[in-house]
């Protein structure tokens, strides 16, 4: 495992963003961090990437020396932010798109909207659509419990991207087809505290992660058989073997 390069920030429209860019060739490959998810979180993968290929993993606004953003961080602007970045920096597509968790969302519309720049797509433990419209309806009272211990604890900024899953959900709906690219769902086969989770959400987020695969006539599943919800962590080479199998079929 490599250590992380030092990150940068660079000025985007007047605002900071904090980012880490290395190495070289294409298709560039972009990681989109999780919910709250900082660029650390790509530390076991990062290296192993970058050494093939052009890779950027950056901070999206509100997080690590990102600047807060300007307006409501719906699926729409997170797209349109990256790709602002990337034209800041210089990156020509297309891309291979890998969203951890909620910047699975950020992918997913992103290959929506901008088919001809995206090369492959890997939604990493991915945030569904139909996660945001559905499976609290399935949570017991422990999980509601701690949303609710959590809301107080830590209480969300008005333009956060988890209070704008609605709007983000219906972006997506309304938005072109999923392109045919070559797409990856990586899913991890061990969710945390599934002995305390109802058997319906754990049904409907597996049917879920099989929606994802058929957004494409080429997309696959691959399963995590060590991981739960961070298989960047817990199964590294297979994350960096998936992203580079659609690199090498792109380049």
């Amino acid at each position: 495992m490599s250590p992380l390069p030092a990150s940068r920030v660079v000025d985007v429209d007047g605002r900071a963003v904090e980012l880490l860019l290395a190495g070289q060739g294409g298709p560039a490959v972009v990681l989109i961090n999780g919910s709250g998810g900082p660029l650390a979180g790509w530390t076991r993968v990062f290296g192993g990437i970058a050494a093939r290929t052009t890779t950027l993993a950056y901070n999206r606004p509100g997080i690590g020396r990102s600047a807060r953003p300007a307006d409501d961080q719906t699926a729409a602007a997170m797209v349109a932010g990256l790709r602002r970045l990337l034209a800041v920096l210089k990156v020509a597509p297309p891309y291979v798109l890998v969203g951890h968790s909620f910047g699975g969302l950020v992918a997913h519309l992103f290959a929506r909207l901008h088919p001809a720049e995206v090369a492959g797509v890997v939604l990493l433990e991915a945030t569904a659509p139909e996660d945001l419209t559905s499976l609290k309806a399935h949570e017991n009272a422990v999980q509601k419990g701690l949303a609710w211990l959590i809301r107080r604890l830590v209480p969300p900024q008005r333009w956060h991207e988890t209070e704008h899953t609605a709007r983000s959900a219906a972006e997506l709906a309304a938005a072109p087809p999923f392109p045919p690219v070559p797409l990856r769902v990586v899913t991890g086969t061990q969710p945390a505290m599934a002995w305390a989770t109802r058997p319906a959400l754990l049904q409907a987020r597996a049917a879920h992660q099989r929606g994802l695969v058929a957004l494409s006539p080429l997309g696959r599943q691959v399963l995590a058989e060590r991981s739960g919800h961070f298989p960047q962590f817990s199964e590294p080479e297979l994350v960096v073997a998936t992203v580079l199998s659609l690199v090498a079929a792109k380049a």
